[in-house]
């Protein structure tokens, strides 16, 4: 049976193992380990695919893979294509009577494998009602092919192609809400996550691969190389994003949305400590980008009243 006691799961085979390539405090093999260990059942295989990114990168340089599940890779824009397609041959195999095997699918995609280059294939995936979940391991930008912004990029952000100077004070526009994009499409359930509630995460993981239909789950994932943070700090920013509310954790089950935790008064950030933890928003701290701030606060107050008041209607129906 799925558990969430950490010291039985740190007895579990690896199913993700060490001496990978990844950066020192990148939290994405983290959130691929835990989800990992929250997939194991004694009763099922568990069959992967990831997209052309970091985490593919650091994991699955030829002749090397740090895979102990079978493993596809597949181009930048179609991990969910990929798991769908395995998906079908799977269940084309039961009815034919030659597999009886339970698998549970796994597609993991970063943000820009997900939130731009692979949305089209996310969604044609989730329309079709493939049974798979869909992780993504959200860095808030082309980490893997040199720190270029994408639609996961928040306000503000100096990337590589969303520069800080005279001209712009790094990107202009609002990350784009993927969770609440994937939720649209109604399919059985959808979370947020967070690293710094492991628990809570693998027991989201274990609701999801143990959902009929597709399912979808968005973990953040600190880039200490493209956030300009230090690696020791990855869990603590993880903790700090939902406790300024940036990062809500929550999950929609059949269309019914919980926030899972809601920071009290003595606990709850300021975006301002956000920011400052951070080099790639160090721009905003200059006398003539300081109204940004404002401005990104306010944003997020928002999302949050209007994440709070979708519990309230979900809660009450």
């Amino acid at each position: 049976m799925p558990t969430t006691n950490l010291k039985e799961l740190s007895n579990m085979p690896e199913l993700l193992s060490g001496g990978h390539a990844a950066c020192p405090g990148c939290a994405g093999p983290i959130a691929l380990r835990q989800a990992l260990h929250a997939a194991q059942q004694d009763d099922a295989y568990v069959v992967t695919t990831s997209s052309t990114g970091c985490m593919e990168v650091v994991t699955s340089i030829y002749p090397n893979s740090a895979w102990n599940v079978p493993f596809v890779h597949s181009a930048f824009e179609n991990s969910a294509s990929t798991a769908a397609g395995a998906e079908a041959a799977y269940q084309s195999l039961k009815r034919q009577g030659k597999l009886d095997k339970d698998i549970k699918f796994i597609a993991f995609g970063g943000d820009g494998g997900t939130y731009d280059i692979g949305l089209q294939a996310l969604s044609g995936a989730l329309e079709r009602g493939h049974n798979f979940t869909y992780i993504c391991y959200d860095n808030e930008a082309y980490m893997n092919t040199g720190i270029q912004r994408s639609g996961a990029t928040p306000k503000g952000a100096f990337t590589n192609t969303a520069q800080a100077g005279k001209v712009l004070a790094g990107k202009n526009q609002v990350k784009k809400d993927l969770t609440a994009i994937c939720a649209a499409h109604g399919i059985p359930y959808v979370a947020q996550a967070s690293l710094h509630r492991m628990r809570d995460y693998i027991k989201k993981v274990q609701r999801a691969v143990n959902t009929e239909g597709p399912c979808f789950i968005n973990v953040l994932s600190p880039c200490p190389r493209g956030w300009r943070c230090k690696p020791e700090d990855t869990i603590r920013l993880c903790e700090l994003s939902v406790n300024t509310r940036l990062w809500p954790v929550f999950e929609i089950v059949d269309g019914r949305l919980k926030i899972d935790y809601k920071p009290s008064e003595k606990k709850q950030r300021p975006m301002r400590d956000w920011l400052k933890s951070q080099g790639r928003f160090k721009h905003l701290f200059s006398p003539k980008n300081e109204h940004l701030i404002e401005e990104i606060q306010a944003d997020v107050d928002k999302r949050w009243e209007n994440l709070l008041r979708r519990e309230r209607c979900d809660q009450e129906d």
